[in-house]
């Protein structure tokens, strides 16, 4: 479910960043969404390499 939410919301800045520029605040605020999911996608990942 979390790897549908992130390809979403990728295709989204994408449209954003093609529709508005790089550096406007639409494209810049989705692009710092998707980083918090991409953060979430890897936070297991994390745990598991201070537990080994």
């Amino acid at each position: 479910m979390l790897y549908i939410e992130i390809e979403q919301k990728r295709l989204q800045m994408l449209k954003f960043a093609k529709k508005y520029g790089m550096t406007a605040e639409a494209t810049v605020q989705c692009s710092q969404e998707l980083d918090k999911l991409l953060n979430l996608l890897q936070l297991p990942s994390t745990k598991k390499r201070k537990i080994l």
